[in-house]
């Protein structure tokens, strides 16, 4: 009896609890309601009456259905204006609920009832702005970090979906935000609302950014309290300065980014060096390059290794800010560049016409004044040779005579395009035993001192070695206090025994180079050459006092010497660096020798000094100090003090590197690229494979021939994770290459069928998807005989994918081929066709004929009347095949792609007679599947889409 007295007082605990008055204490029978009871109950209350009755539950689980079926609720009552506002003021009360995961579950629905509020906002407006904004900004500073965090994310989401007002953002948004990073507030709390900050100032606006948002911004830049506040504005600064553009951020926002790059904590100073590249793309050229680049040295440099490898893998994009599209401009051809230049050139050239006529001739009486001073050190220089090197008199001369007629050239040594407005004055050249006097150059217009358009552009001015820079004016002081005591005849002596002795050897090899490319002088690149060649082998055998005594009657060869100067683009500065004036001459002809042989690369010749060598790679287009750091990315030390994979940063930036640098500076980057190619991590090589076809596009057609291509055939040969990436942007790097440099990898096609692992079926479907793209960069003939192999290879592949794009290619093949001059090819390709996979013994290779003639039915590879002479008889010979697939699929294939076509409509014909003999044998066919769909067209069924299926149940 007491067990029972218990169950009687559990039960009516739970009656009274469930809201039942059924129980009677006079009666001695329970009466215990059941849940369909409780289901109707509900039922019968209005949406607001069970919103109600939930909504006040001590129940935490029925609360928290109230807020995740608040949508529903309001989509019932939305006819009523008023039940809808009803509903909205019960969820205010429910935001005030003490169970934080009711309050949780209620922000993350209130995205959904924005959304339907803005739908429906003609019969509820103001409803967001009244309701739900305030809670959304009173739970950014809730105690609970689960509805902080959601109610920051729901604010984010109302943003983007621009569910909030503009005037609500600057009212009640910003200002509550503001005052959340105060610095009273808690540290999560304002590390949280910063981070909001930044990253709804790109959803707000400039305007409202810069009012509101840039100032507290900046005050927590400098917040010394906590560092998680630091590191938040480091983190996001790039996307502040995307947003208020380039004048605040250089004079607000510039000076809190280098304190935060100096921080003491490394985990801030990582987060800058994280998003540099976002923060230079905002600024100018000029603060790029003088304050910004000095501040991220600072960063590659720093103590701790984590920001070393930020500052690393940000270095290359950071470099790429510094790129310019006139200097490196996306040309592939050569006479494209030309023609881009040949546009610039004009533009210079008619500004060079408007300068002040007064600064023109302040410039040329300078100039005619040093140049005075000069030529009496020449004068002297040219009597006592004795102490200098073999070469030095060739070059004397030729710059002697060069000052005496154009000074105005001399000094630029450059390719200028602005004409000379003065006539030389009348110079007159002593020596000691008489005296020279030189007649005036007659004046140059304009026509006659610009150069032509292939002296302009030729190879060798683009794609040269860099010559030595040679200091004369050091040199002629030096020896003019020796010559001041010498005699006469020690100075005749010195001329007679100071002619150059060039070795025959090199002499003999550029004689035989030019008579080698004489015979090919109506090349531009080739007649360049030979100039070159040519005025080499004349500067070594020069003899300087016949030179001197007879440049009066050599005005003529004076001038056109002077052409090969410019073309050679020596350039006379100041520096005590260069190399001496008696190494010219040596200089010039190894120079062109390493041209002529495509031998560029400074690196692997010994014939240059290590100053040298670091002069090549000097160029003045991004700090010298971050190419260098850039380079040194593949020092095997780094991967050891930095990071293990820098040498992949390295490789993936590179690309953009070589843009900014341009074409003409690509000799910086040639020797890290050649270490990158050869590193002995794949995925390094695999980055390169990746990329290497844009990096053509960036460097020419000529550089791509002589530094890409070697690389690209070691690719070829490598793992399949790097041919891979070879192989999928093949077309794109054999498109660029000259028809008989790619008609060379049509040998090595083949290899691509071999792989590693025979289960990478991908690498076989890639390869069949490049090939339908290299159909366009063939002829007929190297089709047939080197892509047809590979193509019916790939038909007969064990994946089912690698044959369906397979089939695509074969049908790609064949309509290439119809349209070549001669029948023959496709003639021949559609016989074996037919003894390959119609004849096959196995039932799959007939199958794949029939799929090959659907895919060129459909795809008018073919005239109809070609297919019905070669290819229709056999089609139509399958339909006695002893397998069921082979037959159902013909039956789709004739009454589904076949029948469709206008030639078997219209034309009667006994091909017509033919076919409809055989779908009348499909129908009586045995087998459901293929009477089916040879009697029934599938399009007036309702499984039209299982009968138009080729994979469904044939394949």
């Amino acid at each position: 009896m007491a067990d029972l007295s218990l169950l009687q007082k559990d039960l009516q605990e739970e009656i009274d609890g469930f809201g039942v008055d059924d129980y009677s204490s006079e009666s001695d029978v329970i009466i215990i309601p059941s849940a369909l009871d409780f289901v109707s109950q509900d039922e019968m209350l209005t949406p607001l009456g069970r919103l109600d009755k939930y909504a006040s539950s001590e129940n935490i689980f029925n609360r928290q259905m109230v807020a995740r079926s608040l949508l529903d609720t309001l989509k019932e009552v939305s006819d009523d204006e008023r039940d809808c506002i009803a509903v909205l003021e019960r969820v205010s009360r429910l935001a005030d609920d003490s169970e934080p995961t009711v309050r949780a579950e209620l922000m993350e629905q209130v995205p959904h009832i924005a959304m339907f509020c803005q739908e429906n906002r003609p019969s509820i407006p103001y409803a967001f702005s009244k309701y739900l904004l305030p809670i959304v900004v009173r739970y950014l500073a809730d105690q609970n970090n689960q509805v902080r965090k959601t109610s920051q994310a729901a604010l984010l989401v109302l943003l983007e979906q621009e569910l909030i007002e503009r005037y609500d953002v600057e009212t009640k948004v910003c200002p509550v935000l503001v005052e959340l990073t105060a610095p009273d507030s808690h540290d999560d709390v304002k590390t949280e609302a910063v981070a909001i900050m930044c990253k709804m100032a790109t959803m707000v606006g400039k305007d409202i950014t810069e009012r509101l948002i840039l100032p507290r911004f900046c005050e927590m830049c400098c917040d010394c309290r906590t560092f998680h506040v630091r590191k938040v504005c480091a983190a996001n600064f790039g996307d502040i300065c995307s947003v208020v553009g380039q004048q605040a951020t250089e004079e607000m926002l510039l000076p809190r980014f280098f304190q935060l790059c100096s921080d003491n904590v490394w985990g801030v100073r990582k987060a800058c060096a994280e998003c540099f590249m976002a923060v230079s793309c905002a600024t100018s050229q000029e603060v790029r390059r003088t304050k910004l680049s000095t501040l991220f040295i600072n960063l590659i440099s720093d103590p701790s290794r984590w920001v070393r490898q930020a500052a690393f893998q940000s270095l290359g994009p950071f470099i790429a800010t510094f790129a310019n599209p006139s200097s490196s401009g996306q040309f592939f051809k050569e006479e494209e560049c030309k023609n881009a230049e040949d546009q610039n050139f004009a533009e210079e050239y008619s500004n060079g016409k408007n300068m002040d006529s007064e600064d023109i001739l302040t410039h040329d009486v300078q100039s005619q004044t040093e140049l005075l001073s000069l030529e009496d050190d020449v004068s002297d220089f040219a009597k006592t040779l004795e102490t200098t090197k073999e070469d030095s008199n060739s070059v004397l001369v030729h710059y002697q005579n060069e000052t005496c007629f154009q000074p105005e050239m001399t000094l630029r040594c450059t390719l200028s395009p602005e004409p000379s407005s003065e006539t030389a004055d009348e110079t007159e050249q002593s020596f000691d035993d008489g005296s020279v006097t030189v007649p005036p150059a007659p004046a140059l217009n304009s026509q006659e001192n610009s150069l032509s358009e292939q002296e302009l552009y030729n190879s060798f001015h683009f794609w040269r070695t860099p010559l030595p820079e040679i200091d004369i004016d050091l040199e002629l002081q030096e020896t003019a206090e020796i010559l001041d005591s010498e005699t006469q005849e020690g100075k005749q002596e010195v001329v007679a025994s100071a002619y150059p002795n060039i070795t025959m050897a090199k002499r003999r090899e550029l004689e035989e180079m030019i008579e080698n490319l004489e015979p090919h002088m109506d090349d531009p690149d080739v007649k360049a050459q030979v100039e070159v060649l040519s005025a080499a082998l004349r500067a070594s055998g020069l003899d300087p006092l016949e030179e001197a005594t007879t440049g009066i009657d050599k005005l003529a060869d004076c001038q056109s010497e002077l052409r090969i100067k410019d073309q050679l683009n020596c350039k006379l500065i100041q520096d005590d660096t260069v190399p001496s004036l008696n190494n010219a001459v040596e200089n010039i002809v190894e120079s062109a020798l390493r041209y002529i042989h495509n031998d560029s690369d400074l690196s692997t010749n010994s014939s240059f000094s290590p100053e040298e060598e670091k002069k090549s790679k000097i160029q003045d287009i991004v700090p010298q100090a971050l190419l260098d750091q850039y380079l040194s990315m593949t020092d095997p030390s780094r991967a050891q003090t930095v990071d293990t994979e820098i040498a992949k940063h390295c490789a993936f930036s590179l690309p953009g590197v070589a843009l900014t640098l341009g074409r003409q500076n690509w000799h910086c980057l040639k020797d890290t690229y050649e270490t990158l190619a050869s590193d002995m991590q794949w995925k390094v090589r695999r980055t390169l494979a990746f990329s290497i076809h844009e990096l053509a596009v960036i460097l020419g057609d000529q550089l791509t021939a002589g530094d890409l291509v070697p690389v690209f055939n070691g690719f070829l040969k490598d793992l399949d994770e790097v041919r891979i990436g070879v192989l999928k942007h093949l077309h794109d790097f054999l498109k660029l290459l000259h028809p008989d440099k790619r008609r060379e990898y049509l040998y090595q096609l083949q290899e691509f069928l071999v792989t590693d692992n025979s289960r990478n079926w991908r690498f076989r479907a890639e390869l069949a998807e490049q090939l339908i793209l290299l159909l366009d960069l063939y002829t007929a003939r190297d089709i047939y005989d080197y892509l047809r192999p590979i193509a019916l290879s790939l038909c007969s592949d064990k994946v089912s994918s690698v044959r369906w794009i397979s089939y695509k290619l074969v049908s790609d093949m064949v309509k290439k081929l119809s349209n070549a001059p001669s029948p023959t090819f496709v003639v021949d390709l559609m016989n074996e066709l037919v003894e390959r996979f119609c004849r096959c013994p196995k039932w799959s290779g007939r199958q794949a004929f029939v799929f090959i003639c659907q895919t060129i039915i459909e795809d008018d590879c073919l005239p109809m009347d070609q297919f019905a002479e070669y290819l229709l008889p056999h089609l139509l010979h399958l339909a006695s095949d002893r397998v069921p697939n082979v037959r159902v699929l013909l039956a789709k294939t004739l009454r589904q792609t076949l029948l469709e076509k206008e030639y078997f409509l219209i034309c009667v014909s006994s091909y017509q007679e033919a076919v409809e003999q055989t779908i009348v044998a499909l129908q009586m066919d045995n087998d459901s599947d293929v009477k089916y769909f040879a009697s029934v067209h599938p399009a007036s069924t309702k499984i039209a889409e299982d009968a138009m299926s080729t994979a469904s149940s044939t394949y």
